[in-house]
């Protein structure tokens, strides 16, 4: 009989959404929307999860195992069984092992699922075990999470909920309604109640087209508008004296750190006017309770972690924590302090084995040696579509002497490079425990459709090759509610009594804190002192390389600032295979001044070039972009293209200043019409 049952949005987005799905007598899901009965969720979901079904059923789902039967990259495949595609990967793995030793196989995954036990579970347990090389994941968020930490001591951020309350918002490089939409209803309700909001953001994207100013900032320029802010509030003195004296350590340090700040330098630097700086500042400081919704974008560039340290300092400096909804809000993640040592297993590795940065893959990929990388088993990613500097990656996956395993749902750029490809299932045909990076909700989800053909779950799959390599230790073996329970075993307070019962009845549960959760309003940073630590001697700004203010000689050559911003209909490339999302990512937008400089007119062809590559896309004119920026969504399926080609080909292997960061922000191009 027709079912109305409950899931989880497993994509990499902060909203992580509670979902009702409707199935029918003969198990086929018939409708797909979010739960009202979530606080965040209320009811409603994105346009890219509202046709979740399409994808759910589509023929393009890959069904069985396949070994590769044409060159690499070609994308031609012929159906095996699950013994012997497992027995093969095995038997791969263990020639790579013995004659260069286990360091030669490289895991590489990303964010494909936010599910715990498949994202994380089984699959770092087996390489573990094989003392496979570790994989550093650094390709979404961690220069911003040392930012934050260098100015908290932790990564505790406000909730959603709380942004209603907020007097002044500000969008710090966050396209709210393109990348979290769940956040908008909250900020509506503020604005309601009387709320300014405020975008910072190279591109007036729509989310900048609703706010009552937008502050259009060059690319990497996000720490001199900070230091300048504070220039203001320290000169003018409009700091919370109180809490900077209770809470804070090194307050005169910073004044004086700050006081070269001027707006008018930072005017020169970021584009934003010195009367604007001054304006922002002020309101930002006079205003209580004010909220920053800073998100990613800002920390995708070469001083990406001062940046967000530096703009996470601003709420300690105008006692913003005091207030509900008062503070900042990068992620929330931090919160969900589960056993995660015990789920993954750290501890099976018998020695301590080196670790590759996955931004550096076209790196390891062609010149990491004692021992070159062999084997690679790629999953919850698409390193061929999302990462940087893709002639240099496609040029290491082409190799016939690496032996590359891909599970996968469709048959991506990187699935066409495989050698032994796997059929996966969704999120809506296995179970998972979600943790959220924009609430702080923990939710469970069990199979509400069955997997078709023979797609197993990521948990099943590793399950499966260490039994089939002979790997002995029994959790190895433990299954999906067995790794949950491990999961749940700990005694920190925000998670201690959670049990996997309570999640199976309820599907939700708020963490065990304090409501509403105001994290630094009496101090409790997570600094040896407890206190918010400016280390002013430590501040400061440098242009990236590759900008306007930094390499002169590239600058020469290639004078445009490239971003490559979410595009809003997909998830990185999750979505890529769907025409329209296609549609959308295969253009670029220039200010008018430089098109005209370039003669290139609305839908002219263009391409898109630097040393690392080049792309070809259709041009937009319009003034919503900084002059000087060029924007291109991200990220298209190469291979969809008319030249096979994506941004990526553009975007450079250079790392952030902490984090080991992409780069992806911090990258000069020039655009050429073509036929000129």
């Amino acid at each position: 009989m027709p079912r109305t049952l409950h899931s989880v949005c497993a994509l990499d987005c902060p909203d992580a959404c509670s979902l009702l799905i409707d199935v029918d007598e003969n198990g086929r899901g018939s409708r797909l929307r979010g739960n009202p009965a979530h606080p965040v969720t209320q009811g409603f979901l994105c346009g890219k999860v509202a046709k979740y079904l399409d994808r759910e059923y589509s023929p393009g789902r890959l069904l069985y195992p396949m070994r590769r039967s044409g060159a690499k990259g070609e994308g031609r495949f012929a159906r095996v069984s699950w013994p012997e595609a497992l027995s093969e990967i095995a038997g791969r793995l263990s020639a790579a092992a013995s004659e260069w030793g286990a360091e030669s196989i490289l895991p590489y995954s990303y964010a494909g699922t936010m599910g715990f036990l498949n994202g994380a579970g089984m699959d770092r347990r087996f390489f573990h075990s094989l003392g496979a090389s570790r994989l550093d994941r650094t390709i979404c968020s961690a220069a911003g999470m040392a930012g934050m930490t260098d100015a908290l001591g932790t990564r505790y951020s406000i909730e959603p909920e709380q942004f209603r309350h907020a007097k002044l918002i500000i969008a710090w490089g966050a396209n709210i309604l393109g990348t979290n939409v769940h956040l908008w209803p909250f900020i509506v309700e503020a604005r309601r109640n009387g709320a300014k909001f405020y975008t910072i953001d190279p591109n007036q994207n729509r989310t900048g087209k609703l706010a009552d100013r937008h502050y259009a900032i060059r690319p990497g320029t996000d720490a001199a508008l900070a230091l300048a802010m504070m220039h203001v509030i320290t000169s003018e003195g409009l700091e919370d004296r109180q809490y900077v004296t209770q809470h804070t350590l090194g307050f005169d340090d910073l004044r004086e750190r700050v006081r070269d700040w001027t707006p008018q330098r930072a005017a020169e630097l970021t584009g934003i006017s010195a009367e604007d700086i001054i304006e922002l500042a002020r309101g930002y400081a006079t205003t209580q309770p004010s909220a920053i919704r800073l998100n990613y974008g800002v920390q995708r560039s070469e001083r990406g972690a001062m940046a967000v340290r530096t703009i996470a300092l601003l709420p300690a400096l105008t006692g913003a924590w005091l207030h509900l909804g008062g503070g900042i809000q990068l992620s929330t993640s931090a919160a969900f302090q589960v056993n995660r040592a015990g789920l993954e297993r750290p501890d099976l590795q018998l020695k301590s084995t080196r670790i590759v940065n996955m931004t550096e893959l076209g790196k390891a990929l062609n010149s990491l040696d004692n021992p070159p990388v062999k084997a690679m088993v790629v999953y919850n990613s698409n390193p061929a579509a999302i990462a940087p500097d893709q002639n240099t990656v496609r040029k290491g996956l082409k190799r016939e002497d690496l032996f590359t395993v891909v599970l996968e749902q469709f048959q991506t750029d990187t699935a066409d490079f495989a050698d032994i490809l796997l059929p996966s299932t969704t999120f809506l045909e296995h179970t998972d425990l979600y943790f959220a990076y924009g609430h702080h909700y923990l939710q469970l989800a069990r199979p509400a459709l069955p997997a078709p053909g023979e797609a197993l779950p990521n948990t099943e799959v590793f399950r499966r090759l260490a039994a089939t390599m002979g790997l002995q230790d029994p959790c190895l073996k433990d299954s999906d509610d067995d790794m949950i329970r491990t999961l749940l075993d700990t005694t920190h307070p925000f998670v201690n009594g959670i049990t996997l019962e309570e999640l199976e009845q309820k599907h939700f549960v708020r963490l065990r804190m304090a409501d509403p959760f105001l994290p630094f309003a009496e101090g409790g940073f997570g600094t040896p002192s407890g206190k918010c630590e400016f280390h002013a001697e430590t501040i400061n700004f440098q242009p990236p390389v590759e900008s306007r203010s930094g390499d002169k000689s590239l600058l020469s050559r290639y004078p445009l600032e490239l971003i490559s911003p979410k595009n809003d209909d997909s998830m990185n490339s999750t979505f890529g295979n769907r025409p329209a999302t296609d549609a959308q990512t295969g253009y670029l937008t220039l200010h008018p001044e430089d098109a005209a400089a370039r003669h290139i007119a609305e839908g002219d062809t263009v391409r898109i070039v630097n040393d690392r590559g080049q792309c070809i896309l259709l041009a937009k004119v319009s003034p919503t972009i900084a002059p000087g920026v060029v924007c291109v969504p991200s990220v298209r399926w190469p291979k969809l293209a008319p030249d096979r080609s994506s941004i990526n080909m553009l975007t450079s292997q250079r790392l952030t200043d902490k984090g080991g960061g992409p780069t992806f922000y911090s990258c000069l191009v020039e655009v050429q019409k073509i036929g000129d």
